[in-house]
């Protein structure tokens, strides 16, 4: 698992390491420099002294201190060329070389050389490039050091504050694990730092959209079971009757009425679970093209065994051009076959029901039309409620019919318009999205 903790720890420390090589490296770059404007001073002046001694003839070889006399080396020349005096006999020194500073490889490593000129003779004082560098270097260790001697404290110190740092994520966690399926409560935003409140937020947003879906599913489930509670009953009922029937006839009555409340029964448990698929928190289906003309005729032959027992003329509009949507066709068929069987239900015998597809300022629609008594327009927006019912007398309904249909709409984005037929009763028509241009 990642740490959020251990990666900030790295990156921090690997930044610090970083810039503190990067200012070691300048750090020896700007002390080379000055020791080397130091010693080149160094060398002058140790040139002038050989000149006053060669002046007065009192050159001689200084025993001194060997360190001193390894870091410096002095030739004299004469005239001819030939050297007079030489402070430490070691074969890679430089031969004469032009008057004032020089840099050169000896072979051996590179000589940093001052030269001048006095009565005829050239002093030459050299001294070997390794050591400067090598008092650069000192120089830099000693200010980096402390730094570098300092990165386990800094690592320790920073593991401290980056775990502070993080300890609102920590609490945040903490509440979202208090939180239970009857106690959706928001997280507080107060005292909350501003990069953790997006996630707030978002966490809020979520147990809201929890919260709602709980209460619609407890809703639900109170409601199909209240629903299914009158309809078992009946059952139980009619069965009593055609166990206690006094001859066939009544016994045939008997199980003619227990086969339709089979039937309702069934119905609205498809119902049911209809509306259950669609809840929200479903799985969304793969959307793709849907043609809404074929669509059309598909319900139209399914419900027209019911249309002709009812002696209702069922038929489409005529559409020449295909009617295309991006939907899911086993939802929009269930739409489709809703608004049909409810405009069935409610058309009296003798009547007619039309289903219209087609497409209005580039939105496309499917409508369905019927002669029935229609619905007022005080109750319009009642009848998607669930559970409930306008049934005529003699007819059984779920009260769910409509309510799928608005469900199916939604996920969609389509909006489902009631309004007064032309036929005299009601006309229900979806409207879609507009297409999405190629």
């Amino acid at each position: 698992m990642r740490s959020i903790r251990r990666q900030l720890l790295l990156a921090l420390l690997s930044v610090i390491t970083l810039a503190t090589l990067v200012g070691a490296l300048a750090t020896y770059r700007t002390a080379r420099d000055e020791a080397s404007a130091l010693l080149d001073y160094q060398l002058r002046q140790l040139a002038l002294s050989f000149r006053d001694q060669a002046r007065h003839s009192t050159l001689r070889r200084e025993s001194g201190n060997e360190d001193e006399a390894e870091e410096f080396a002095v030739q004299i020349w004469a005239a001819d060329g030939t050297r007079i005096y030489l402070s430490q006999p070691r074969p890679e020194l430089p031969h004469r070389l032009p008057l004032g500073y020089a840099t050169v490889d000896s072979g051996r490593g590179q000589w940093r050389v001052f030269a001048l000129q006095q009565a005829g003779q050239v002093i030459q004082v050299a001294q070997p490039m390794h050591l400067r560098d090598r008092l650069a270097l000192a120089a830099a260790l000693r200010i980096v050091a402390p730094f570098l001697l300092l990165l386990p404290v800094l690592g320790v110190l920073l593991w401290l504050v980056i775990g502070r740092g993080l300890r609102p994520l920590v609490d945040v966690a903490r509440a979202v694990s208090t939180r239970t399926a009857v106690a959706l409560d928001p997280l507080p935003e107060r005292h909350v730092p501003a990069e953790v409140v997006p996630l707030v937020v978002a966490l809020n947003d979520l147990l809201l959209r929890l919260q709602r879906a709980l209460e619609q599913q407890r809703e639900f489930v109170a409601d199909a079971a209240h629903e299914l509670r009158t309809p078992l009953a009946a059952l139980t009922l009619q069965v009593q009757l055609a166990e206690r029937a006094a001859d066939d006839a009544a016994r045939a009555d008997a199980f003619a009425d227990l086969k339709d409340g089979l039937q309702r029964a069934t119905h609205s448990v498809q119902q049911l679970l209809t509306l259950a698929r669609l809840e929200p928190g479903a799985s969304e289906p793969a959307l793709q093209p849907v043609d809404l003309r074929q669509l059309a005729a598909q319900v139209i032959a399914d419900h027209l065994p019911l249309a002709e027992a009812r002696r209702i003329d069922l038929g489409a509009s005529p559409q020449q051009q295909p009617c295309m949507v991006s939907g899911d066709a086993d939802a929009l068929r269930i739409l489709l076959a809703n608004l049909v069987s409810n405009a069935l239900r409610y058309t009296p015998c003798g009547g007619r029901v039309d289903v219209v597809t087609g497409s209005a300022d580039a939105v496309p629609f499917v409508a369905v039309c019927d002669s029935g008594e229609g619905i007022p327009p005080a109750e319009r927006a009642r009848v998607f409620d669930r559970f409930y019912r306008r049934a005529p007398a003699g007819e059984a309904s779920s009260g769910l019919g409509l309510a799928i249909v608005r469900s199916i709409a939604e996920r969609h984005r389509a909006q489902v318009l009631l309004d007064q037929a032309a036929l005299g009763g009601l006309q229900a028509r979806v409207e879609f999205p507009p297409p999405a241009p190629a």
